[in-house]
């Protein structure tokens, strides 16, 4: 039982048509030799040089789990001298290169290195640099060595507390599963370069609507000081109202009751809902939900809010606003910003309040020092300039169709 355990192990749960042997399991230190990496500083590199450097920072943050040299700029090494003592460990194509320390567990995450022609390229600090002793397809050791199966064995090999890191005697007696098939290997290795490119491919056109709507804001909602906007929707043409914020909605500060720790009930539990910067959806402007409640002793030492309030952000994420969707109470880094003279279209001031022309306010406003978060008289004193009812819901059912397009390439 035991043995038909281990080759279960083996195989994985999906599996590309027409493949069905065992994976092999090898050490690490088996199958690959290491290279020697330098310990040169940002400070040491510059644009110019003999050698292209892969630093650590740029494996954990800026590169894929296939390195494309043709596709990246490089911090250069001049030192012509020093790069050749480094001759041996010149990279080549399929080499590895592991990022050896991190702030946090991304401690291990590696780029395979490809589209290497007549370049010169060393791994640099904090890096690992490994080359196979046997022959893989393109792609397959980038993604394997990124997945959760590989990566969670190194977990427990990591040092370190606020920086961790891993050494290479540590990583050698891990182990290394591969399909022997290099045509499943080069299988496995393009469906992921597939998939990478179709969300590279979505990303920029995320971030092309995204740049559009901004855009479109500035154009839609009338310059500072004006009250006609440069782009019209049919059958409106009345000059847009302008006022003091204060004069037309409540704003008030969240409170929060200390300790808090007293009051935090499970979300589960009978209580209110805990609005936190982190329940704060990653797309789209409405909170419908929190991960904490706490006791409704809690209620007169904070601010309670409803659906249809707007609150604004006013430390992290400064100035962003969002719309309640549910009931519940709100700490010290929020301002309740609620609309009851019916003023506004609810999606219409949600917009408003995170354009350009609100957070130049709040910069204005705090009289030339730095604005580290908002309070209730600077928002306040802002001017809102806004039009009819009718005009209100056009320009918000308008955005809120671009948001949703925004949010499916998210």
């Amino acid at each position: 039982m035991e043995q038909i355990n281990k080759e279960k192990e083996k195989v994985p749960a999906i599996r590309f048509k027409g493949f069905n042997d065992a994976w092999e399991q090898r050490r690490l230190g088996d199958i690959f030799m290491s290279l020697q990496n330098n310990t040169l500083s940002r400070a040491d590199l510059s644009e110019k040089g003999k050698a292209m450097n892969i630093h650590y920072g740029d494996v954990l943050i800026k590169y894929g789990e296939v390195l494309n040299i043709q596709e990246n700029n490089f911090p250069m090494i001049a030192n012509e001298s020093f790069v050749d003592k480094l001759k041996a460990s010149f990279l080549q194509n399929k080499d590895i290169v592991v990022a050896d320390t991190a702030e946090d567990e991304t401690v291990g995450k590696c780029s395979e290195i490809t589209g290497l022609s007549n370049e010169i390229v060393v791994s640099g600090l904090h890096t690992i640099p490994y080359r196979p002793l046997i022959s893989f397809a393109t792609g397959y050791l980038g993604y394997y060595m990124n997945s959760d199966s590989y990566h969670k064995q190194l977990l427990p090999l990591m040092q370190g507390i606020k920086v961790t890191s891993i050494s290479k005697t540590s990583m050698q007696n891990t182990e290394i599963k591969y399909p022997e098939s290099q045509n499943e290997q080069r299988k496995l290795g393009l469906f992921f370069i597939d998939l990478d490119n179709l969300i590279t491919l979505h990303q920029r056109k995320c971030d092309q609507l995204k740049n559009v709507k901004k855009s479109l804001l500035e154009k839609i909602f009338p310059k500072d000081g004006e009250v006609y906007p440069d782009v019209r929707f049919k059958n409106f043409t009345d000059a847009w109202e302008q006022r003091r914020f204060k004069e037309l909605v409540l704003i008030e500060r969240g409170g929060s009751p200390r300790p808090i720790q007293d009051y935090i009930i499970d979300n589960d539990e009978e209580g209110i809902n805990w609005v936190k910067i982190g329940d704060a959806p990653e797309f789209g402007n409405r909170i419908e939900k929190t991960s904490e409640k706490i006791k409704q002793s809690g209620l007169p030492k904070t601010r309670q809010v409803f659906p249809g309030d707007l609150i604004l952000s006013n430390s992290m994420s400064f100035g962003k606003p969002y719309i309640m969707g549910i009931s519940g109470c709100i700490h010290d880094g929020w301002l309740l910003i609620r609309d009851s003279n019916k003023i506004f279209d609810q999606q219409f001031l949600c917009q408003l309040l995170g354009t350009d022309q609100m957070i130049d306010q709040y910069v204005s406003l705090a009289a030339g020092s730095t604005v580290n978060n908002l309070n209730k008289d600077l928002v306040g004193s802002t001017f809102v300039t806004y039009p009819s009812l009718a005009e209100q819901k056009t320009v918000s059912l308008f955005f809120k169709k671009f948001d949703t397009l925004i949010t499916l390439h998210q």
